[in-house]
């Protein structure tokens, strides 16, 4: 579960100020530029330099196996989001006119907003973007662009690529809201993310409720690594591994991870890659479990790794997990302080105000660290959150424990980024 907290989007809450402080000299510029409801903020990661060159390869394998993955949180977002990305990424590289109009800076606004939200629905609201240029000038954009630079399908000339991508871009009534919660509709049907199709709500619900067994002390996380869709009247799941939905951007991401356990601290953070390996390679929620168990009992290694389905608030019935990752590596410092106050867990637990039949007798697994995000991926980037409390399932917390990250260079970039912000004045 993140901390859902974010750092890079202030979303109508404060006007920040164009002027900046006066800063010496080579000093870290924070924030980069701001445009809609956005600011981009960067952070630094103390002592990389200092940490020796297995660490740092281990780090980079591990990152380069969360950008692995990018592809995929564009999919699960909405079915169309790579063909609009790769048609706005042709445009921008092959693009040879005017680029100081407005529409082409309204143009870049739309793009840098897609590349942020992973696609065209807004990242928090999960409201289609509203293009700020007309139909008529992206088509003149389009047409001004090599055709074989374009995602044309097999066939497919300018005009009906035109016709096709248009109202997926510009008709505000279509896939109006990639998650969508309100009340008395099918929230399959009006949700535009992908994770279904053609089902009903309540043919996802009946789907599962075959198969959850509700006296099983250990049910695994159903429907987190799959996509649900109906074929010849046959309800059934495409899962996300290697052979299945998704396969070529998995199989990089094991072909990097496999390279980071030739370079793993110790025993326990190689059978924790090893796990998570096994669960690309086989699709296998019980083996997940057998991951996070281990991903939870790693405690000692100074590198971190969240990799995987994870989160799923972005289907409206919770089940489908977003690929994730987050590379991190732990402040010694930092961590000493707050491991101060999470090794007093049980009193906190003892004095809290739950009722005394919801406390627990003793509490189990509590590791609670201040780290530095080095890579951030999927779901967790570009908007990034401030923490993280996995694992999710709850069988596994209480009998294995959680671990509860600060992602410390994380909010000193906000806090940093804020003194500027026009928010105290």
């Amino acid at each position: 579960m993140k901390m859902l907290v974010f750092l890079i989007v202030l979303v109508g809450l404060i006007v920040a100020r164009q002027e900046t402080a006066p800063k010496e000299e080579g000093a870290f510029k924070y924030q980069t530029e701001q445009f809609a409801d956005v600011r981009i903020i960067r952070y630094q990661v103390p002592g990389f330099e200092e940490l020796d060159l297995k660490t740092k390869k281990l780090l980079y394998f591990l990152s380069q196996a969360a950008l692995s993955g990018r592809d995929i949180i564009y999919d699960q977002n909405f079915k169309y989001n790579l063909l609009v990305r790769r048609t706005l990424e042709a445009i921008i590289e092959n693009y040879s006119g005017d680029k100081n109009s407005d529409d082409f800076k309204n143009f870049m606004v739309y793009a840098k907003r897609v590349w942020f939200a992973n696609g065209i629905h807004h990242h928090y609201s999960k409201d289609k973007f509203k293009p700020a240029f007309s139909a008529d000038y992206f088509s003149e954009l389009v047409k001004a662009v090599p055709a074989e630079k374009l995602p044309l399908a097999k066939d497919e000339n300018i005009d009906g690529f035109l016709t096709r991508i248009t109202p997926i871009m510009f008709d505000e009534s279509l896939y109006a809201k990639s998650v969508n919660l309100d009340a008395g509709i099918d929230h399959i049907k009006e949700s535009a993310n992908n994770y279904y199709e053609g089902v009903t709500e309540q043919e996802v619900v009946d789907f599962y409720k075959s198969k959850i067994n509700k006296n099983d002390a250990e049910p695994i996380s159903w429907g987190l690594n799959s996509k649900l869709i109906k074929e010849d009247g046959v309800i059934k799941e495409k899962v996300w591994k290697i052979g299945g939905m998704y396969s070529a951007a998995i199989e990089q991401i094991v072909y990097w991870l496999n390279k980071a356990v030739d370079v793993a601290e110790n025993d326990q953070q190689k059978k924790t890659l090893q796990l998570l390996i096994k669960y690309y390679q086989t699709g296998d929620l019980h083996v997940f479990d057998e991951y996070s168990i281990a991903w939870v009992n790693d405690t000692e290694s100074k590198v971190d790794m969240i990799n995987g389905f994870i989160e799923v608030y972005g289907d409206a019935l919770g089940y489908r997990g977003a690929y994730e990752s987050i590379i991190q590596v732990k402040d010694p410092i930092a961590t000493k302080r707050i491991a101060a106050i999470s090794k007093e867990a049980q009193w906190f637990e003892d004095n809290s105000p739950l009722m005394a039949e919801h406390k627990k007798e003793n509490v189990k697994g509590i590791t609670a660290n201040v780290i530095n995000a080095v890579m951030e991926a999927g779901d967790a980037a570009p908007s990034t959150p401030i923490g993280v409390n996995l694992p999710n399932a709850n069988w596994i917390r209480s009998t294995h424990g959680s671990k509860s990250v600060n992602l410390g260079n994380i909010v000193d970039a906000y806090s940093e980024s804020s003194k500027s912000s026009g928010s105290l004045e």
